[in-house]
């Protein structure tokens, strides 16, 4: 008897082992565009590469991570500019930009991103439009302890931008489906921001994200669905700053920098377009059920999405400068609260505490790759009902970085009638303690990620 507890013991060890490593082999139901049997397909191991990097430092995520930033003791609202350091977040900001481009000055290295994006470097009089992920936010007063990008960080990337040169009336701040309280848009405009612009979800009001009828969402897959189009703001920018939170999501799994894109969107449901525009079924493990509301469901792998679609838009991944994941406060899924239990992450290296990080990138897939490995790896996550094992969540980066032979065989074209071309780089790390991945490791192709501060 004693002997067959023991085997059983030994079993359960290896599958928690293997686990730590490698994701879980999820399970394939038909797919919508093939007619073949369900199969299983096993998520790639650690430092197993798709695409090609790209930026200044191509595949270079870097991760600034400082518990000082966040001094929140769980009374009030969790983002109330006093609950977090500015000038420590100033720093972690601006010495991320200089690793990413890899210059020691902040305006050298901006000037770096920029001019890989353009070619000709920032000039004065182009506009830039931030996406930040208010999604939290329902009215202006803010009185919530939901999870949106932290305040801190928008005022901070508004800093930096205004000192390398940017005038603040050529920068506007947008979520065209949500709020941004006012508390929040006066810590944004005050001192030398004044000029920045807001444009979010306000019905015949001043602010109010207008729709660019010129500039339709054209999907690379044809469905049923209403028109939905693209912000001005967003048309008129000549770069784009795409930041998005690092979060898990009950019904897609995660919702990073690719899906931070659902608030850019316009038709008439504005609250919920990408409801109207019907593209919820094209995103990873989800369902609409009239009558019972949103419901989890296996979502086929190698099959089209419209993340891709996201990260291949010329008007959208084409014209971003910059990707950034907010993770000084995380709220574990969409709808959950901020509070001061169940936010703090207990995986490496925060043992406990905030997670009080910066990820940035001028690769999406890169650095969504990286979001996703830290988020499967904190037991916070799943535990709020996220599903990130059985899940093919990850559908749409292995798409991106699959790009022009996709596991679906899906022709993605970048919104404009052109075929897309490989938007970035995707590998898991290799594990979760030393958390490196090719580039670190010497190889030539792959991501890398930069440490600083604590991370280190």
């Amino acid at each position: 008897m004693k002997s067959k507890i023991s085997a059983v013991i030994a079993v359960l060890f290896c599958v928690l082992l293997i686990g730590a490593n490698v994701f879980v082999i999820r399970s394939c139901v038909i797919s919508t565009q093939q007619n073949a049997e369900p199969t299983a397909v096993p998520t790639p191991a650690g430092n197993q590469v798709l695409g090609h990097g790209t930026g200044v430092m191509p595949g270079r995520v870097v991760w600034s991570y400082e518990p000082d930033a966040v001094r929140w003791n769980g009374s009030g609202y969790w983002w109330t500019p006093s609950n977090f350091n500015e000038t420590v977040i100033r720093s972690m900001l601006d010495d991320s930009v200089c690793a990413l481009a890899n210059k020691s000055d902040v305006n050298e290295a901006w000037e770096a991103l920029f001019n890989y994006k353009s070619g000709h470097g920032y000039k004065a009089g182009e506009k830039i439009a931030i996406k930040a992920n208010m999604n939290g936010c329902g009215d202006l007063s803010g009185a919530t302890n939901a999870g949106f990008t932290c305040p801190m960080v928008m005022r901070v990337l508004l800093r930096s931008l205004v000192a390398f040169g940017v005038a603040p009336s050529d920068i506007t701040l947008f979520d065209a489906t949500r709020v941004f309280p006012t508390a929040v848009q006066e810590l944004c405009t005050e001192g030398e921001l004044a000029g920045v612009r807001f444009a979010y979800y306000d019905p015949d009001g001043p602010n109010d994200c207008i729709a660019d009828k010129s500039e339709p969402y054209v999907w690379s897959l044809k469905f049923e669905g209403e028109t939905t189009y693209l912000p001005t703001c967003v048309t008129e920018a000549t770069y784009l700053i795409d930041l998005a939170s690092l979060k898990g999501h009950t019904l897609t799994g995660v919702t990073l920098s690719a899906k931070n894109h659902f608030g850019t969107m316009i038709n008439s449901n504005r609250l919920n377009a990408p409801q109207a525009a019907n593209i919820h079924k094209f995103v990873a493990a989800n369902d609409f059920s009239a009558g019972t509301g949103w419901v989890w469901s296996q979502r086929p792998a190698s099959t089209y999405t419209v993340l891709t679609d996201i990260a291949v838009n010329s008007q959208l991944g084409g014209k971003t400068v910059l990707f950034m994941l907010d993770g000084m406060v995380c709220a574990p899924n969409q709808t959950a609260q901020v509070t001061y239990d169940g936010s703090r992450w207990s995986s490496e290296p925060f043992n406990g505490g905030w997670t009080a990080s910066l990820f940035i990138s001028q690769d999406s897939i890169a650095l969504d790759s990286v979001g996703i490995d830290f988020l499967i790896n904190e037991p916070s996550v799943p535990a709020s009902g996220v599903k990130l094992t059985n899940s093919t969540f990850d559908n749409y980066i292995i798409e991106a970085a699959s790009i022009p032979n996709p596991p679906s065989g899906t022709v993605y074209y970048d919104g404009h009638g052109h075929p897309a071309t490989c938007p970035g780089v995707h590998e898991h790390w290799n594990n979760a303690h030393d958390k490196q991945y090719s580039r670190n490791l010497g190889a030539e192709e792959g991501i890398e990620l930069i440490k600083l501060g604590k991370a280190k």
